[in-house]
């Protein structure tokens, strides 16, 4: 087990840099003890790959990734054979007889393996992340019925390869799409939301330093104005983290109207959110 108590998840989450809610630390620390998946959903940029990232850290862990995506398949995803090499092998022993060149070329030495099955392999402990997964096509979830079940994967010409050390996994998801009841059933889930105001400043102070308190103040106030518009996009904890910085490096003492216009972009990714923001953003009432 990686933690013994909700109290150590924060603890030891927050020594990386990752300040987590009681909620988050909770449904750590229950994946953690339960061996179970965890899925985890919510607005872009608010945390949940670097959760995964920040458990890694923790448990001084390989951090595995499967970044999905539109298309993304069984040999990107699990295992793919290694054509080049098997050719060459093939080309090698022309005078050997096919069954026992077949023996050799769908061997280890010509198996390539992708995130899933690297998850799985071999004692050192891992954090087995799959990355934005409603972004992967249905027929995807199909894969990681088995490797989430059973942490196992069936390579017919190999056999099944199961876990000596089952890796901490988490899903992330931006909720694009529905994920199948069948894959939530395998998981924990999790809901990551924009951060309440204390928290998100307390993030701000620990991940810019040098930025003076009224004014890491003052600018999580405004995002939670922004965020409170009817935006396409609304800012994300890194975005806020973003301006920050910015405005540490631009030597801005304060967020008036002047800063705020030249500086919108950092937080504000479509040209009308930008307008809207202009028109409708009220400092003196933030």
């Amino acid at each position: 087990m990686l933690f013994s108590s909700v109290d150590d998840v924060a603890t030891r989450l927050a020594e990386t840099g990752y300040l987590a809610s009681t909620g988050v630390a909770t449904t750590v620390f229950l994946a953690d003890r339960l061996g179970k998946p965890l899925l985890v959903e919510g607005p872009a940029g608010v945390g949940k790959t670097e959760l995964a990232k920040a458990v890694a850290e923790v448990a001084d862990a390989r951090l595995v990734r499967l970044q999905c995506y539109e298309g993304v398949d069984e040999s990107r995803a699990l295992y793919e054979w290694n054509h080049a090499k098997q050719l060459l092998r093939i080309t090698a022993g022309r005078d050997e007889t096919w069954d026992e060149t077949r023996t050799d070329i769908f061997s280890e030495e010509f198996l390539l393996p992708r995130p899933l099955l690297t998850a799985i392999r071999g004692s050192d402990p891992k954090v087995l992340l799959i990355d934005e997964t409603d972004k992967a096509d249905a027929e995807v979830e199909g894969l990681l019925l088995e490797v989430l079940s059973d942490f196992q994967v069936t390579v017919p010409e190999l056999g099944t390869i199961t876990a000596t050390r089952r890796p901490f996994t988490v899903l992330t998801s931006n909720a694009s799409r529905e994920l199948s009841e069948a894959l939530r059933r395998r998981c924990l889930f999790l809901h990551i939301g924009f951060p309440d105001e204390e928290l998100e400043r307390s993030i701000v102070r620990l991940k810019v330093p040098g930025l003076d308190e009224a004014l890491a103040q003052s600018v999580v106030r405004v995002v939670g104005a922004l965020r409170a518009m009817d935006l396409r996009k609304a800012p994300s904890v890194a975005e806020t983290i973003d301006w920050a910085r910015t405005l540490l490096a631009l030597g801005a003492h304060s967020l008036d109207e002047d800063v705020v216009r030249d500086t919108l972009g950092v937080v504000l990714k479509h040209q009308d959110d930008v307008l809207k923001a202009a028109a409708k953003l009220d400092l003196d009432a933030v």
